[in-house]
C-alpha cells in the first residue's frame, strides 16, 4: 500500500496557499489565488478561460480572459445531460481558445451557487481528458477576483487560434458497463449532498431514489467555504482520508447526478491529494437509475 507521499504531508501541514508563491506559469499549481494570477498575467503561455455566460463576461472580466462559457464544453446525449462532446469537437475548442500542449491555462467562473463553482472543475477534468498538463482553477472565481478589488476589463478577447494536439487520458471517464465491473472492488464515491445518497431526494431527471451499490458518500459541497473559497489542503486532506482512506494508489470512481458535480472531488483528490487512480462515472445517476438491472440501494 502506497500512502500519501512526504511532500503532500507537508502540504498538507502548510495548506496551499503558500503554494502558489512558489509556482510559476509554467508549471502552475492545481488551485491559484487572485494575486498569484494577477503577478503573471502576462506571463508567455498562461491562457485564462472564462466559463461564465457571454453577458456577464462582456459586463466585466479578467484582463486577458478569453471566454468559453460553460455550454461549450458539454453536450447532450443519449438523453444523458454533461456529457462529454467528441474529440474532434474538443480538440477545435481548445485550439480556438488559444490553447496548445505548451499553455498554462487557469479557468475562471462564479462562486454563486454550487452549479457555478462545479463548472470550473468539470472544465479543468476536460482539459485533463486531453491530456493538458498545466492546469489549474482560480480559487474563488471571478467573484473572488472582484471582492479584491483587481483590475477588471470589459474589452472582449480575441485569441490566436493554436494547433492543438491531444493526448487523451481516456480512463479519467468511465461509462455504466466499466463502473459495474468494479463494484467490490473501487472505492465508489457518490458526491451529491447526504438526502440524496441516503435516498431521501432525488432531481426530477433521475429516474429513482438512492445510490449505486456499495458507494460511500463525500460530497462535493463539503469542498467550498461558504463565500466559494476552497477550504485548505489540511481539511480537505481529512475529509479524503477518512472517506477513500490513504491509499493513493487505490481505484477512485466519482459519480453524481450527471458527471458534473462528481469533477470536484476528482480534481481535488487527483491533482492535490495525490491520489493516482481517480475516474470520473460521466452517465453517474441519469443513466444508472434507469436501467433496472442495476443494483441501487437506500
Amino acid at each position: 500500500m502506497v500512502k500519501r507521499s512526504l511532500f503532500f504531508c507537508l502540504v498538507l501541514m502548510c495548506g496551499f496557499i503558500l503554494l502558489p508563491l512558489v509556482s510559476s506559469a509554467s508549471n502552475i499549481w492545481p488551485v491559484v489565488s487572485p494575486s498569484w494570477l494577477e503577478d503573471n498575467l502576462k506571463e508567455p503561455g498562461l491562457v485564462v478561460i472564462d466559463v461564465r455566460k457571454v453577458e456577464d463576461y462582456k459586463a466585466g472580466h479578467i484582463p486577458g480572459a478569453v471566454n468559453v462559457f460553460y455550454g461549450s464544453w458539454v453536450t447532450t446525449k443519449a438523453g444523458l445531460r454533461n456529457e462529454l462532446p467528441p474529440v474532434d469537437d474538443l480538440t477545435d475548442l481548445v485550439g480556438s481558445s488559444g490553447i496548445d500542449m505548451d499553455s498554462s491555462v487557469v479557468i475562471v467562473g462564479k462562486t454563486d451557487t454550487m452549479a457555478d463553482r462545479v463548472d470550473v472543475t468539470r472544465v479543468a477534468w476536460t482539459l485533463k481528458y486531453l491530456g493538458l498538463e498545466n492546469v489549474s482553477i482560480l480559487d474563488g472565481g471571478y467573484n473572488r477576483w472582484v471582492n479584491e478589488n483587481r483590475e477588471v476589463s470589459t474589452e472582449p478577447v480575441k485569441p490566436k487560434a493554436k494547433n492543438f494536439k491531444p493526448n487523451v487520458k481516456k480512463d479519467l471517464f468511465v461509462d455504466k458497463n466499466y463502473v459495474k465491473s468494479r463494484l467490490g472492488n473501487a472505492v465508489i464515491v457518490d458526491t451529491r449532498d447526504a438526502e440524496f445518497f441516503k435516498g431521501e431526494k432525488k432531481l426530477d431527471f433521475v429516474a429513482k431514489e438512492g445510490r449505486i451499490k456499495g458507494a460511500v458518500n463525500l460530497p462535493s459541497s463539503s469542498v467550498f467555504r461558504p463565500d466559494g473559497n476552497i477550504k485548505i489542503m489540511p481539511e480537505l486532506g481529512k475529509m479524503a482520508d477518512s472517506i477513500l482512506g490513504t491509499d493513493v494508489t487505490k481505484e477512485v470512481i466519482f459519480y453524481c447526478d450527471t458527471g458534473r458535480l462528481a469533477t470536484v472531488w476528482a480534481y481535488i483528490s487527483s491533482q492535490l491529494l495525490g491520489y493516482k487512480n481517480v475516474k470520473v462515472y460521466d452517465g453517474s445517476s441519469e443513466e444508472w437509475m434507469k436501467d433496472p438491472d442495476l443494483p441501487v440501494e437506500k
